[in-house]
C-alpha cells in the first residue's frame, strides 16, 4: 500500500483551487464530477502523492454533511491498493469495518472502498485500485 491521495473537503472549489495552485506552484491537472456522490473533486501531483479537493455539489453529498459538522479540512487519507477485493477480505479479517464493501467507480480512473472511522481511530481511510 502506498499513500496515493489526501482528500480535503472544501467549501468553494474554485477559491482553493486558487489557493493550492499558490501553495503547489502548479495547476491542477483534473477536475472531475462524481454524480452519484454529489461531489466535484479537483487533483493535484505532489510528487508520489496527491492532493484531492473535494466540493459538494449538493446538501446530501457526504462531503456537503463532512463540512456541516467539521467544516472543512481533511476529509480522508486513500491508500493505493493492487487488488482491491484481496485488500478488503484481508482486512475484514483484521477486523476492520467498511462503510461500503463493494467497490464503486471513483474520481481519477479508479474503484474505490471506505473503511469506517470507528475502525481506524477516527480516520476515514480509502482504499483505490486503479481501473484497467
Amino acid at each position: 500500500m502506498k499513500l496515493e491521495h489526501i482528500g480535503i473537503a472544501v467549501k468553494n472549489l474554485g477559491a482553493s483551487d486558487l489557493l493550492f495552485e499558490k501553495l503547489l506552484g502548479k495547476k491542477s491537472y483534473k477536475n472531475e464530477t462524481v454524480e452519484r456522490e454529489g461531489v466535484t473533486t479537483s487533483f493535484y501531483n505532489t510528487g508520489e502523492s496527491k492532493i484531492e479537493l473535494l466540493e459538494a455539489d449538493n446538501s446530501e453529498s457526504p462531503i456537503a454533511k463532512f463540512i456541516d459538522k467539521k467544516n472543512e479540512g481533511i476529509h480522508h487519507l486513500a491508500f493505493g491498493v493492487e487488488n482491491i477485493l484481496d485488500e478488503i477480505k484481508r482486512l475484514k479479517k483484521e477486523g476492520f469495518q467498511f462503510i461500503s464493501e463493494e467497490p464503486k467507480e471513483g474520481a481519477d480512473n479508479k474503484l474505490v472502498v471506505f473503511l469506517h472511522p470507528k475502525s481506524t481511530n477516527g480516520v476515514l481511510v480509502e482504499l483505490c485500485q486503479e481501473k484497467a
